[in-house]
């Protein structure tokens, strides 16, 4: 049995933690209510979307489409703003550094969320502390080739390029795009040697698969499928888990033999780090509630994009899943640009 001064030190100890909690509740309460009122008003001004890449992409077209529904169900302007260079990295700097108040969003590809701190020597920010806000859509990439390559399945491609170690040749988009990564993920997971061949560009490196200068190209779907229907080239399977909306007849990667093969482009809408919580999830239900819109989902077809509305836990798994995915491909290609 404890003694009576043991009881009333304990009983000491007891008021001061009361006490203490008490202090910092009060110090907090302040802030709690203010965030929950900036929540509770929001948005009451102008929003700006600033997207990392030039206007007329794909990431830039998806983000005005959305704004232009955000704009409509907020009374509030949605604007977007093109702050392209470095790989998307100079735009994200900026929404880094933005107030964390949900008035100014990124919008982006994967590279600055998810690739480049791999491949940058010098970053101007961490990815892994913006505030995810939803996953807005994904293009899966495809395994494509040239027309007369001999060989017509992904089993087929691994076998040819095992028996020619060195000569199979895949076109990419540039050093350190997702192309590149993609076609590189595909030669170690498959343990085959195949030589890159960077271009600036997706048209010039599509131009020389047409032209049957490079053997394969492993890029976005929707950029490759109408050389498909023409014959031009062939799509030996889709990076995806799923078959694609567009294209229902091309096998899966798991179904063509290459299982765990998934490489994507896709696109997602962030805010600057520390963003209070009842912000992000208000915007995460509105862009949600828009990506929902029948004409929406239309129009992001047309693009090529499949809708992948995602809760905020969702997009932030997703973030941290394509990061492993990304880092262990890079460091093991050895890739790096300045």
């Amino acid at each position: 049995m404890p003694s009576q001064n043991g009881s009333i030190y304990t009983w000491r100890q007891d008021m001061r933690t009361f006490f203490c909690s008490w202090l910092i509740a009060g110090a907090l309460m302040p802030g709690l209510a203010a965030a929950a009122d900036a929540a509770a008003n929001f948005p009451s001004r102008q929003i700006r979307f600033v997207v990392d890449f030039p206007p007329g992409g794909t990431v830039d077209t998806l983000a005005r489409i959305i704004a232009q529904k955000l704009d409509e169900k907020w009374k509030q302007p949605v604007i977007v703003e093109n702050r392209p260079g470095a790989g998307g990295n100079i735009g994200a700097a900026f929404v880094y550094e933005a107030p964390a108040d949900g008035y100014t969003l990124l919008v982006s590809p994967p590279g600055p969320l998810s690739i480049n701190e791999y491949l940058y020597k010098d970053m101007p920010f961490d990815p892994a502390r913006f505030s995810p806000i939803a996953l807005l859509a994904v293009i899966p990439n495809a395994i494509t080739a040239r027309a007369d390559l001999p060989a017509n399945s992904v089993k087929e491609l691994i076998a040819y390029a095992k028996a020619h170690p060195g000569k199979v040749s895949y076109a990419s988009q540039g050093n350190g795009s997702t192309s590149h990564l993609s076609g590189q993920l595909l030669a170690s997971m498959s343990g085959s040697s195949l030589v890159h061949v960077p271009y600036r560009g997706e048209g010039p490196a599509l131009n020389d698969l047409l032209g049957g200068r490079v053997d394969l190209f492993v890029g976005n779907i929707s950029a490759v499928l109408k050389f498909q229907e023409t014959g031009k080239i062939k799509i030996l399977a889709v990076a995806s888990n799923q078959r694609s909306a567009m294209a229902p007849s091309i096998p899966t990667s798991s179904e063509a033999g290459l299982p765990g093969f998934l490489a994507s482009a896709w696109f997602a809408v962030a805010a600057p780090p520390g963003t209070p919580a009842p912000i992000v999830e208000k915007l995460n239900a509105a862009v949600l509630e828009v990506l929902k819109m029948p004409d929406v989902q239309q129009k992001f077809l047309a693009q090529g994009a499949e809708v992948a509305a995602s809760s905020i836990a969702d997009t932030t798994s997703f973030f941290q899943a394509e990061r492993v995915r990304w880092k262990k491909v890079i460091v093991d290609a050895g890739v790096t640009l300045d």
